[in-house]
């Protein structure tokens, strides 16, 4: 478990920085032949070398030149490194207990398929808007934990808020950021992943995405397996794409780590939230993990 918090949640506003870095790390992305200097990626974003260079580390807990390295293929390869023995180990002690998600403790439940199948009848789901790390996010809670997390994209909630809707159709949604606001500090700051206070979310969804979820919660920071591995370790090894589709629709973003999923070939693939935001993810926990 880590012994000392890597970054607070405040006093600064994660999702300001966000906007830049995202900027940065786009502008990174298109340059990565090049290896732009700091210099040059902090006149992209508006800033000066310096106040660039200290607000990524505070970001990140990296440098611009630590992040770049993180986003090569090698050291996408580098996180796959026996991906199956991870799955394998992961299992041998058992999902049916607590799911340790990097150093923050999870514990998890499944709603039944037949709840899924009822697009969430007779539920009642609390929603809110909070800063995080990686813009400013959507948190949805089930009666008994979170439910849902996502993002808001150039400031549209609503769209956010459908997307969440679009999974639990006929659920009620109603909008509590007070309620939601712990559950979001949780997942997000550091300093508050604590193994007596274990973060409970909910599954809801097929019987198959059940199982490819939880089995995403297996994935320890700074690690990554692949699609194939999942289906190998679901005993359906022909259902990569299955698998695939299912990492896609996680509604639960960052806690159930879909983004630590990469092509068998170290490629970052596709992310519901947006690619630039996958990288920022994967870099960011480099920074946890260093």
């Amino acid at each position: 478990m880590l012994q000392r918090p890597l970054q607070q949640f405040a006093p600064f506003d994660p999702s300001d920085d966000y906007d830049r870095v995202r900027a940065a790390i786009e502008f990174m992305t298109r340059r990565s032949r090049d290896q732009p200097e700091v210099e040059e990626i902090a006149a992209h974003v508006g800033l000066s070398a310096s106040h660039f260079h200290h607000l990524f580390k505070r970001w990140a807990g990296l440098t611009p030149k630590a992040f770049q390295q993180a986003l090569t293929l090698d050291h996408a390869r580098s996180l796959l490194r026996d991906s199956a023995s991870v799955l394998d180990a992961a299992y041998e002690v058992g999902l049916s207990g607590p799911g340790r998600l990097h150093d923050l403790f999870v514990t998890h439940e499944a709603m039944t398929p037949g709840d899924f199948k009822r697009g969430g009848e007779g539920l009642t789901l609390t929603y809110g808007f909070h800063s995080s790390p990686f813009g400013e996010a959507i948190a949805v809670l089930a009666p008994r934990g979170l439910a849902g997390l996502g993002w808001v994209d150039n400031g549209d909630r609503k769209a956010a808020l459908d997307d969440m809707i679009r999974r639990w159709p006929n659920a009620r949604f109603a909008e509590d950021s007070i309620a939601t606001a712990p559950y979001v500090k949780r997942a997000f700051d550091p300093a508050e992943w604590k193994s007596d206070r274990p973060l409970r979310v909910v599954l809801i969804g097929t019987d198959f995405e059940l199982r490819v979820w939880e089995t995403l919660l297996s994935i320890p920071l700074g690690r990554a397996t692949t699609y194939s591995d999942i289906a190998r370790k679901l005993g359906k090894p022909q259902a990569a794409r299955a698998v695939g589709a299912a990492v896609g629709k996680n509604p639960i973003s960052f806690v159930v780590p879909c983004h630590r999923v990469l092509g068998r070939s170290g490629a970052l693939t596709g992310y519901h939230w947006g690619l630039a935001r996958k990288q920022a993810i994967i870099g960011w926990e480099a920074g946890q993990a260093a």
